[in-house]
């Protein structure tokens, strides 16, 4: 469904971890919360302990709140072996490209049961008063970025005219402390149409996902659905605003290093 030409130069979820370059390294208990109900840790789980280890790390190196914001802009996410039974995971996260106002961030995730999750994915980066602004400085993140270039272009095309859609309801709850929808939040909407969809999760598959505008609570959001072979697209929609773009293809590159 979904040409992988352009993205390779983008995201690229083969990138190594590095061994002389810093990297960020925690372990985070999976509950019931994260879940579904089968006891597979669904996307939306994944993405929060993500986002989690990320701040961890730019909090840990001063480029932290509030004086720097990090706004996720697009992700590759790689279900190598979905985390079926995993209970425990170790999650390493390091700096995969820079940019003036962007930077590229990769995650392996590794259960204890041997789920196995592998991402790459480009961060906007604001100031406190949530406006892009250049970096500067990469300090200790700039090692394991190897030169490579962060892009900020969207990878995935407008839902098609023939899509199906249906509203998407939001709760008070969604809201995250920049005031918008938070970005695994769209994930919980991922979940629930593959999951009507009767997708198969227990099968390794790919997800691209493009955030291109933020959504607020107030707003009227549809979800515009679209299948052509094995991929899945999902546009969510304010009036005709696509805000967001996610792609569930079956199609996976090489298991990465």
């Amino acid at each position: 469904m979904f040409e992988n030409r352009q993205t390779a130069a983008m995201l690229d979820t083969s990138i190594p971890r590095p061994t002389d370059a810093r990297t960020f390294v925690t372990r985070r208990r999976l509950r019931l919360s994260d879940w579904d109900a089968s006891g597979r840790t669904r996307l939306d789980a994944v993405a929060r302990l993500l986002q989690d280890a990320a701040i961890d790390d730019v909090e840990e190196t001063g480029l932290g709140a509030p004086e720097h914001l990090w706004f996720l802009r697009s992700a590759q996410v790689d279900v190598i072996a979905p985390l079926l039974h995993d209970r425990e995971v170790e999650i390493v996260t390091w700096c995969s490209g820079v940019a003036a106002i962007a930077a590229g961030r990769r995650w392996s995730v590794v259960g204890d049961a041997g789920g196995h999750i592998e991402v790459d994915s480009i961060w906007i980066h604001l100031d406190s008063e949530q406006r892009p602004t250049r970096v500067g400085e990469f300090g200790p993140h700039t090692g394991s970025a190897r030169a490579r270039v962060a892009s900020t272009k969207l990878l995935l095309p407008d839902p098609p005219p023939s899509a199906s859609r249906r509203p998407w309801s939001l709760r008070s709850t969604d809201v995250d402390a920049h005031g918008h929808i938070n970005n695994a939040v769209h994930w919980q909407a991922v979940e629930d149409r593959l999951a009507r969809a009767a997708f198969d999760v227990t099968r390794p598959y790919r997800v691209f996902i493009d955030y291109r505008t933020p959504i607020d609570l107030e707003d009227r959001v549809e979800i515009a659905e679209a299948f052509v072979g094995e991929g899945h697209l999902l546009g969510f929609l304010v009036a005709d605003r696509v805000a967001a773009v996610a792609v569930v293809d079956r199609q996976l590159a090489a298991s990465p290093p």
